[in-house]
């Protein structure tokens, strides 16, 4: 059920508002506070509970406000841009904006975004994004074009995503949509082409966004009347290239496309859409509100003096320009059933408000004479139905999704899975996902068919599962060989038992690498070596130099030491032995995971020599990928350490020495780690013959006090 109160305006005051209404409005650092800007030279901050003016700003006659005005909520400052490049900085103390901080910058300004949580993000016209700290540290700092020529900017939003920002913004181009993604976690910036379906001729006039873990669901009001729901994901599958999305129906209807001052669209909760338009052409403007999840229209109200096609929303507030005057409505949306979507919860109604439960595109019978001859009937029905949507308590949404879970498909269960874990988190949040967990692999065992598979990593993401709490769900994931599956649970799972890694490396480095290359894997810190061949100081230093000691002075019996043998020897070490997805799991998630060496041994030698070759292989790759820099890491977040690495060679030869010696592959593995142990061995030894000098050094240096300030010393070395 949702319901719209009584309106009213901020100020009996009109509003310069130019002529395209006003630029925007945005929440200040104050609960009850809101900045206005109109599209002339004028910045507002109101108290909405008191309906007044705090203060006001403006710039000087001949420049114009160009982007809304926005609170610094780290600091909280004002902002906002005028002339396009010009950025202003200020206090609610201040009164001029001629005498504030100024910036001049190098590119035309699109929008600053700002929310709880994160520092104020600038977006330029030509896509390129900017925090506003090392802005200001450089304001004529070259600002790189992101989007193509004739590519115009129509609408944006930013997210906050696990703590971290995400921001996207739809462009234009020819008729084609456009949707960019910018995660600024890791600095990923994702296109996306808006394919829009049979509909193709239709023009979009308003963009509305919501966002879960995975998704951000972008909705679209078209000239057509209709609202569409495209799913971008926020992680992209391949961020180099340009990703194809398709836009889905939603609602029919709800407007018309043809509104003299335009339509505006915004989501207010996971459950309902407010739209500010007419519904037909020919009809007056008014703003509704409409369940997306039973397709109703829950309520309307007429907007006689007009508007701007604008519609902004905060907390419980609908701000609107209603003729010339910034409208407050406030509005209530309760949780979404049935009953109030047929409209029979008790509301209390304003006189000017209609609550309609009219349905979105319904089937109706075909035919006048199957109504009049069951029309009895009919009502029998309708009562009977009343009845039970009176009389049946509220199911609370955890046991409405595990019904879910036992019947419906996989879409539905996944869409409902998503709307649950939008809700905020009770005490049994844990029991709650765990029950959810057991349901669908219960089916999935049921049902060879079922198998969930985003549901189950929405779940796993969650981060409060493990494998105690869920053992049969890795179980199934390599029944289905799904690797990104299993990537996940390694990375997620504290308590994976030594024998589940082992099955998972088997399954990483047996899978081909046409499959590998079909699936989505988490690539992150991945870097694709392959075909990378280092310059002639890696392979001078690996035929050589080993930690700065020199294997041929080494004198090293039976190794080989033939000239070609040993750039042959370079050559392979320099190239990953592995695609890039394979690397991925082994480095990310077998390397990081947990085990028991005493464990973990026996079942090390089940797995096949061939694999446990490419596995050391790529061990000792690694191993010379960290000794290319003085710290001995590899770059990336969060990389194996290079004792990890080390630890990884010495279970593995620990376990299959006496298979691995026999295999030819290997004779030349085996060769450089010889060599590799030898060389720590020498320099080692070398170490220990000085040590006995080092500390007479120091006894020396301890007696330095007992010397005048100028003294001649001899030290002779043995």
């Amino acid at each position: 059920m949702a319901a719209l109160e009584e309106e009213f305006t901020l100020s009996s005051v009109v509003l310069g508002a130019g002529p395209d209404g006003l630029l925007g409005v945005e929440h200040s650092d104050k609960t009850d506070q809101f900045l206005v800007t109109d599209s002339g030279r004028t910045v507002i901050l109101y108290k909405v509970s008191d309906q007044k003016p705090l203060g006001s700003w403006s710039v000087k006659q001949g420049q114009i406000i160009t982007c809304p005005a926005v609170c610094n909520f780290q600091t909280g400052e004002y902002i906002v841009v005028h002339d396009n490049k010009v950025l202003r900085i200020w206090n609610s103390e201040d009164v001029n904006l001629d005498k504030v901080f100024k910036a001049t910058l190098s590119a035309e300004v699109y929008r600053i975004h700002s929310i709880q949580g994160t520092e104020p993000l600038v977006l330029f016209k030509e896509g390129a994004v900017r925090g506003l700290e090392a802005l200001l540290a450089e304001p004529q700092q070259k600002i790189e074009a992101v989007i193509s020529d004739e590519e115009v900017i129509k609408w944006t939003k930013l997210f906050m995503v696990f703590r971290h920002p995400v921001l996207i913004f739809i462009t234009e181009k020819h008729g084609n949509y456009f949707a960019y993604v910018q995660m600024f976690n890791s600095r990923v910036l994702s296109k996306y082409t808006l394919l829009l379906g049979q509909e193709e001729k239709t023009v979009i006039q308003s963009f509305t966004a919501s966002v879960d873990r995975k998704f951000i669901s972008l909705m679209s009001l078209s000239s057509d009347g209709c609202i569409y729901e495209t799913l971008v994901p926020i992680r992209p599958t391949d961020p180099e290239k340009n990703q194809r999305v398709v836009r889905s129906l939603l609602l029919k209807a709800v407007a018309s496309g043809n509104a003299q001052n335009g339509v505006a669209l915004t989501v207010l909760d996971q459950d309902h859409v407010a739209v500010l338009g007419s519904p037909l052409p020919a009809s007056k403007e008014c703003l509704s509100i409409w369940n997306i999840k039973f397709q109703t229209l829950q309520t309307s109200k007429e907007l006689p003096q007009g508007t701007s096609g604008q519609l902004w929303y905060y907390g419980e507030n609908l701000f609107m320009l209603h003729g010339k005057f910034l409208t407050v409505i406030p509005y209530k949306c309760e949780v979404s059933s049935l009953a109030g979507a047929l409209g029979k919860l008790k509301h209390s109604q304003d006189p000017g408000t209609h609550v309609v439960p009219h349905f979105a595109n319904w089937e109706t019978s075909q035919g006048c004479g199957f109504g009049c001859q069951n029309s009895e009937q009919s009502r029998r029905i309708l009562r009977r139905r009343k009845i039970e949507v009176n009389l049946q308590p509220e199911v609370p949404p955890s046991k409405q999704l595990l019904l879910t879970v036992k019947k419906d498909s996989e879409k539905h269960i996944e869409v409902e899975l998503r709307k649950f874990l939008a809700i905020k988190q009770t005490p049994d949040f844990h029991a709650i996902i765990g029950d959810i967990v057991t349901g669908l692999l219960g089916r999935c065992k049921a049902e060879p068919s079922f198998y969930p598979r985003n549901c189950l990593m929405q779940l796993i993401q969650t981060q409060v599962l493990s494998y105690s709490l869920c053992p049969g769900l890795m179980e199934v994931a390599l029944q289905k060989t799904d690797v990104q599956l299993l990537q996940l649970c390694l990375q997620q799972f504290p308590d994976i038992p030594e024998s589940v890694t082992c099955t998972c490396l088997k399954l990483f480095l047996s899978i081909g690498d046409d499959c590998l290359k079909e699936t989505d894997i988490n690539m992150e810190s991945v870097f694709d070596y392959s075909g990378a061949v280092q310059d002639e100081k890696m392979e001078e230093r690996t035929k050589i130099f080993q930690n700065g000691f020199n294997l041929e002075e080494g004198n090293c019996n039976n190794c080989d030491q033939e000239v070609n043998e040993n750039q042959d020897t370079a050559e392979e070490t320099t190239s990953c032995p592995v695609i890039p997805k394979r690397a991925a799991l082994l480095r990310n998630a077998i390397l990081h995971s947990a085990y028991s060496e005493t464990f973990l041994l026996p079942h090390l030698k089940d797995i096949p020599a061939q694999h446990i070759t490419l596995f050391l292989q790529y061990l000792y790759f690694l191993y010379l990928k960290c000794s290319e820099n003085a710290s001995m890491t590899l770059p990336g977040i969060n990389p194996p350490t290079l004792n990890q690495i080390m630890d990884w060679i010495c279970l593995l030869l620990d376990a299959n020495f006496t298979v691995v010696v026999m295999i030819p592959e290997a004779k030349r593995l085996l060769i450089n780690l010889y060599k590799f142990v030898k060389s720590q061995i020498s320099v080692y030894s070398e170490l220990n013959k000085i040590e006995v000098s080092f500390r007479e050094l120091q006894k020396l240096n301890q007696e330095k006090n007992n010397r005048g300030l100028y003294s001649i010393e001899v030290l002779e070395l043995f």
